[in-house]
């Protein structure tokens, strides 16, 4: 998951007020002192941190809840505004327009992820059915070039670039109008970043920009380096006006807080945040529902641009099954095969509310790892045996472990695991009610 270590902290935050039977003055204040802890670790500006505590500490004091929200609940949905604030509220639009030639130019300094960013942005708009292209403009790094060629087939667009050419402006010129008379509608041109100094790369940011006439100028920021992200998109902004920023690398990094809320403070809206290595690890960035998914309360929105995306259809008996807790072995491996569709098991469990709260990350973790094995082992069951475990005798047992290659006890673990999920998966409704009451004083936490 995005920011890791923060949204385990916020989640035992949040966990520490739902237990209170009641929330008094004492609480809030360790419920504060708890998301300065959260925020700091995070390297978020101490000056925003103390501003968001006040809030929060205010508001939660003196602010009423509204009929059918308890207390606790209440503070719940301050803290989650605040964060949200913090982040910039407004959900990120989609940077092109459909049926015109839109030309999105990457800048940014040495390092920050900038080619990486130009493939998973073209990859994500073709995914959404727009002609997307990538331009290289970078004549400086050794191996640009070649490692957008790399990704542009990973992306399955069309690149341009000009091998042993010196000038950056005219191969970006004509890439662009190639793209542009070839009616493409998303044009990514990815510059170099040359050296830490910003005031080359600015001049030479403002030579490109003068020949495409981009529509979009994005910075990309690096979000492992926290509040000096802030630094950057700051001194950029106020060269030239950035239409837009993305936050790459912000797969587990400690300091992601720190970087997003400083480049949220300058202004500029933040539209990608790059969630880990792969071409489709990016996201538009959504405050509302970034925070719900800190906060453990999952993210159903993103959960199902996911399973669109892969193009994976649930049947309602199935659904139902899985609900009610009557699933089979074979409908636990048709689903965990449809999950890893989607993505690493671990971020797309944290996107089901109730779910994201209540499963142990050692769990999830077992799940990842065994997955090759169970499936190994349900494909040596009969198909008598996959519809009801139960009847598995330690001659069974026995049979399975030899026919799959496995161990007994790797056939018991399965055995174990399953009964764990169609138990977890029954009682999910009744486990994510707290969720469900906070997401109607929430107003549905941004779902559509």
């Amino acid at each position: 998951m995005v920011l890791e270590k923060l949204g385990s902290s916020l989640q035992q935050t949040i966990k520490k007020i739902l237990r209170l039977s009641s929330v008094d003055e004492a609480a809030v204040k360790e419920l504060v002192r708890d998301l300065q802890r959260a925020l700091l670790q995070a390297d978020v500006n101490v000056n925003l941190v103390l501003e968001l505590s006040q809030r929060v500490q205010s508001r939660a004091l003196k602010e009423e809840p509204p009929p059918g929200v308890s207390r606790k609940e209440h503070v719940v949905k301050v803290v989650y505004d605040e964060l949200a604030r913090l982040l910039g509220e407004k959900p990120a639009k989609l940077p092109v327009e459909p049926g015109k030639p839109n030309v999105i130019m990457l800048v940014g300094i040495q390092g920050s992820g900038k080619t990486t960013t130009a493939a998973k942005i073209a990859y994500f708009m073709a995914k959404r059915g727009f002609k997307a292209a990538l331009v290289c403009a970078d004549t400086y790094r050794p191996g640009a070039l070649a490692q957008l060629k790399q990704l542009a087939a990973q992306a399955r667009v069309p690149l341009y670039g000009e091998e042993g050419a010196s000038d950056p402006v005219a191969i970006a010129l004509r890439g662009v109008e190639k793209f542009r008379r070839e009616g493409y509608e998303a044009i990514i041109v990815d510059t170099a970043g040359r050296h830490k100094e910003e005031k080359g790369l600015i001049e030479e940011m403002r030579q490109i920009a003068e020949a495409v006439k981009p529509d979009r100028v994005m910075l990309v920021v690096d979000g492992t380096i926290g509040q000096q992200a802030g630094v950057q998109a700051k001194a950029f902004h106020e060269a030239t006006p950035l239409g837009a920023i993305a936050v790459a690398k912000l797969d587990g990094s400690a300091k992601g807080g720190g970087a997003l809320s400083a480049v949220a403070a300058v202004g500029a809206p933040i539209i990608f945040i790059g969630t880990g290595e792969k071409v489709e690890d990016l996201e538009l960035f959504d405050p509302v529902r970034f925070v719900g998914r800190l906060l453990g309360m999952g993210d159903l929105k993103g959960l199902l641009e996911k399973v669109r995306e892969a193009e994976i259809t649930l049947p309602k008996e199935k659904a139902k099954a899985f609900l009610t807790g009557k699933m089979t072995l074979e409908d636990l491996l048709e689903q965990m095969e449809n999950l890893r569709k989607l993505g690493p098991l671990g971020k797309i469990f944290k996107l089901i509310p109730g779910l994201s709260f209540q499963l142990p990350e050692e769990a999830i973790q077992l799940t990842e790892e065994k997955f090759k094995v169970w499936k190994a082992i349900i494909q040596s069951m009969t198909p008598e045996e996959r519809v009801n475990p139960k009847i598995m005798s330690s001659s069974r047992i026995k049979r399975v472990a030899r026919g799959s290659g496995t161990s007994e006890k790797e056939v018991r673990e399965l055995l174990k695991h399953f009964e764990a999920f169609r138990k977890m998966a029954k009682s999910l409704k009744r486990r994510s009610l707290p969720f469900k009451r906070l997401e109607r004083a929430m107003g549905g936490l941004g779902y559509g």
